[in-house]
Order: structure tokens, then C-alpha cells, then sequence
């Protein structure tokens, strides 16, 4: 591995660290306002408002350039995957918890690792399939509460089931960048998959974002969709987008193991409880996952 290569791989983990963080951030927040917009309305927001701070980036760096925007039929493959993700993410919200949900999405290495193979033929070594067994048990721990009874007859929420299918165009989305992109700088790569997305929502949703009450949502609302739009969404956007780059998918996706730890830091940042001590052993679980995917094996 070169010096240019080293070093874009070394930038690439720090991209997905910083992923790790924001996104974490949308489960709680998301956990508070899910409830007071349809879903397809607030992801169409989300997106709208994060091509605008997209955009203004790709403005004042790299610009566009017509061959960017060659074979559009790619953005909106990309966008109407990624929407899919957020739409079942927010409607899983509304009666799953955020440390639920954020157990659920460190399935999503495995499922990459899978898609990754199928797009890119990116092979998954013994080492890591150990690591993304560990992982996945460590979800799934957390998913059923630690209790085994629960587990057996597969004692599972309305929320989690569908956040769990959200979990698949996630982890489609990974090695799809890759496949798919053709030289593009990553922040215009992703301005694309957002107006994509964006339009694809709107023209879903417009009925019910003419009818809503904008006006009558407390500050919260705004709080959230704030962050979910730019941290959350155009920042992570362009993270993923970066890191696929330079890593494997599945290394990538590695980084959604930090995931439940981050919620639950972010929960008692926002006044919420600690779990107990049991669901923490599968959060530890999912942190030495992380340690493994990350060693050169």
C-alpha cells in the first residue's frame, strides 16, 4: 500500500468515525418528532433542506461539471434507495426505541458484506466474518432485552421488524456508490443522490406538505429536522460517500458497531435513562466487533 493510498485509507476510517457520531444522533432526536410528521413528508423536508447546504458547498468547492451529471438514471437509483432507508426508518421510530433501532443497524456490515460481494465481488475474509458474527449476536442481544425466552419466541416490535428492512437499502446503498460512481467528486456525487431523493419524495408527499400546520410544531421539530438535515444527512452523506472510496464496504459499514454506544450517550445528553447493565454486554459486543473489522486480517 502506497503513501497516497495510506493515507486515503487513514482519512477514510476518520470519515466513517465522524459518520458513527452524527448519525447516532438521529435515533433519539428522530425518537422525539417521529410522531408528529409522516414519515415520507419529513424525510422529503430532510432532504430538501440538505441539498440546499449540499449545494452551497459544491459551490464554493469543486463545482459541477457537466460530465458529473451524465447517466442521471444513477441518482435516482441511489436517492430512491437511501429514501426508502429513511422513510421505514422514521415510521420504525414511532414505536421502537433508539437503542433498539440503533442495535438493528450494526446488522447492516453483514448485509453489506453481502451486497458488496454480489456488486463489487468484494470477499469477505474468516477474520471478519468472525467479527461480523460477533457483532450480529451483539444486536441481537440488545434487540431482545438480553432475554433468551424473548429470543425463542422471537418476541420482536412492529418498529423493529421495519426498521430491520429499512436496514437492507442501507446496506445496498454502500456498495452501490461504488459501483456506480464514475470519477465524481464526492460532495457533487452526493448533491445528485439528494435532489434525486428529494424530488422523488416531494412528488410522494406534496398533498400532505401543502395540508400540514407547519406553524403549530413546537421547537423540537425544527431542532431535529435541523440537525437530521445537515449532520445527519448532507454531512453523512458525503462521510459514506468519501469512505467508499477508499475502504471495503464492509469495513465501512464497520462503523455502525459504535452506533448503540453513541445513542446512548446522546440519550443521557438529552435527559434520557442508561439501559441496564444487561443490554450493555451486547453493546460491548458490537464495540469489539468494531476492533476486529478494523485489524489487517
Amino acid at each position: 500500500m502506497n503513501t497516497i493510498t495510506q493515507s486515503s485509507y487513514r482519512r477514510g476510517h476518520a470519515a466513517m468515525l465522524m459518520f458513527s457520531i452524527l448519525v447516532a444522533g438521529s435515533f433519539p432526536l428522530g425518537v422525539r418528532i417521529a410522531n408528529m410528521v409522516d414519515p415520507l413528508s419529513l424525510t422529503a423536508l430532510r432532504f430538501v433542506l440538505a441539498s440546499v447546504v449540499v449545494g452551497i458547498f459544491v459551490g464554493l468547492g469543486p463545482g459541477v461539471k457537466r460530465s458529473d451529471f451524465a447517466a442521471p438514471w444513477r441518482y435516482l437509483a441511489l436517492g430512491g434507495v437511501f429514501s426508502i432507508y429513511f422513510v421505514l426508518m422514521f415510521e420504525a421510530l414511532k414505536t421502537a426505541s433508539s437503542v433498539s433501532t440503533a442495535a438493528i443497524f450494526t446488522l447492516t456490515p453483514i448485509m453489506s458484506a453481502l451486497f458488496g460481494y454480489l456488486l463489487l465481488r468484494q470477499v469477505t475474509t474468516r477474520w471478519m466474518a468472525m467479527a461480523l458474527t460477533v457483532g450480529g449476536a451483539g444486536a441481537v442481544w440488545v434487540i431482545f432485552r438480553g432475554d433468551l425466552n424473548a429470543l425463542l419466541r422471537f418476541d420482536v416490535g412492529r418498529g423493529e421488524v421495519i426498521f430491520f428492512i429499512a436496514c437492507f437499502a442501507h446496506a445496498f446503498y454502500t456498495p452501490l456508490v461504488r459501483r456506480l460512481n464514475r470519477g465524481e467528486h464526492p460532495v457533487v456525487f452526493t448533491l445528485g443522490t439528494l435532489i434525486a431523493g428529494g424530488l422523488i419524495l416531494l412528488a410522494l408527499s406534496f398533498r400532505d406538505l401543502m395540508a400540514m400546520d407547519w406553524m403549530a410544531l413546537p421547537p423540537i421539530f425544527w431542532i431535529g429536522l435541523a440537525y437530521l438535515s445537515i449532520s445527519s444527512t448532507a454531512i453523512t452523506f458525503f462521510l459514506v460517500q468519501y469512505a467508499t472510496l477508499s475502504l471495503p464496504s464492509a469495513k465501512v459499514m464497520a462503523y455502525t458497531y459504535l452506533t448503540p454506544s453513541w445513542v446512548i450517550i446522546w440519550e443521557l445528553a438529552l435527559g434520557g435513562g442508561v439501559p441496564s447493565p444487561v443490554i450493555l454486554l451486547g453493546v460491548g459486543a458490537t464495540i469489539l466487533a468494531l476492533v476486529m473489522l478494523l485489524q489487517q486480517r
